[in-house]
Parts: structure tokens; C-alpha cells; sequence
């Protein structure tokens, strides 16, 4: 979960690599880290929201998609719940007037995002082809 913490879990799966079913593994987790898991990964879904908005010239919507959230209201009551501001009042509070934001277009490479509004378009992006320099073989 924390290494793919912006992709969907499947909780079925990830219990079936533990060799626990579903329902046990939310009781055996929520046990070790005093949360459930879809808990755990919004915590650190959010965590994440926070270092974007701190450091990444990024919309709130761009940052909700890049951190995996599916709403932007589900991403906003989650955001808040969790830190007492919505996205926008956190960003406010943390960033001072002038601060030097890294550019949206780096963010979102660095993150992978690209590929998370692809995939939210409906559209995979094309593997690349090998192409042909004209030489003979």
C-alpha cells in the first residue's frame, strides 16, 4: 500500500498475498495500525495532497486525481477531516506570497501523473515504437 498508494487496492488481493481473507486481514490490520486499510491509505493518500500543495504549482483538482482520490469532494471533506483546512486554506497557510512553487508540468512528470489523467480520460498512452533510421539491416 505504501508503494502504490495513488493506484485502486485491491483489498481481496493483497489479503490473498497476506493468506488471509478479507474481512480477517481488515481485523488483523486494523489490530497492527489501529486503522482499516482504506483508513490507512487515505491518511496517506492526504500526507501526500499535503507535500503537493506545499511545493507544486498544481490545482487542487490536479492534486486530488494525482493522489488517487476518484472525487473532488470526497478528496475536499477527506483533506479537511484530516487536517482541520479545505486544500485551498492549507495551501494558503503553508505557501507565503512569492514562494517559488516547482512547475505543474514537472510535478505531475515526477509523480507519474501523466499517466493518472490518461487513465482518467479513458486513453492509455501508446508505447513507444522502434524506429526505423533508414539503415539496412
Amino acid at each position: 500500500m505504501d508503494r502504490d498508494w495513488a493506484e485502486p487496492i485491491d483489498l481481496d488481493a493483497v489479503a490473498g498475498a497476506a493468506g488471509y481473507s478479507r474481512y480477517h486481514f481488515i481485523r488483523v490490520f486494523r489490530a497492527a495500525y489501529g486503522q482499516t486499510p482504506g483508513q490507512y491509505l487515505s491518511r496517506r493518500r492526504i500526507e501526500r495532497a499535503e507535500e503537493l500543495l506545499r511545493t507544486a504549482d498544481l490545482s487542487v483538482t490536479e492534486i486530488c486525481t494525482l493522489v488517487g482520490f476518484a472525487s473532488l469532494g470526497t478528496f475536499s471533506s477527506s483533506f479537511r477531516k484530516h487536517t482541520g483546512l479545505t486544500p485551498s486554506q492549507y495551501r494558503a497557510r503553508h505557501v507565503e506570497a512569492g514562494s517559488a512553487l516547482v512547475p505543474g508540468c514537472y510535478a505531475l512528470l515526477w509523480h507519474g501523473g501523466f499517466k493518472a489523467f490518461h487513465a482518467r480520460e479513458g486513453r492509455e498512452q501508446e508505447p513507444e515504437q522502434e524506429r526505423n533510421s533508414g539503415e539496412a539491416d
